[in-house]
């Protein structure tokens, strides 16, 4: 799928919801997003191994070394946002992205501008949560 963006362009609920424009719109947001993610990732890599042995003094060396435990995490996190991100990239090539994963019913624009990995409506989003805490609890 290769439809030309308008320059400016937003999805709005006055047109036929996930139109091939709306499906572009997400595509090119998740690439970016992706894109990003990627980018800072090589940068946290050639930190690490710039900095690994810089530090000469025991307490100094420590401190780097929980900063780059918590770097790590983060990328970890960022790596599952990734296969998220790789997932939604699918829904949108199967032109199934968009719609509740349990209601079947469309993703509002406006979660999906803010949540573009979204795969539930809100109402079916804090039922799963609420049932999730239920079970956890137990």
């Amino acid at each position: 799928m290769s439809v030309e963006l308008p320059e400016g362009y937003e999805p709005s609920d006055k047109e036929e919801f996930m139109n091939d424009l709306q499906l572009e719109y997400f595509r090119l947001k998740l690439v970016e997003w992706k894109d990003s993610i990627l980018s800072d990732s090589r940068e946290t890599l050639n930190h690490l191994q710039e900095d690994s042995l810089k530090e000469p003094d025991i307490a100094d060396r420590a401190s780097a070394e929980t900063d780059w435990s918590v770097e790590l995490r983060t990328r970890d996190r960022q790596r599952k946002l990734i296969m998220k991100i790789d997932a939604a990239l699918h829904r949108i090539n199967e032109k199934e992205y968009g719609y509740c994963e349990v209601s079947g019913e469309p993703i509002s624009l406006k979660r999906l501008q803010a949540r573009p990995i979204a795969t539930m409506t809100i109402e079916s989003q804090e039922k799963h949560e609420s049932y999730e805490k239920v079970h956890r609890d137990l």
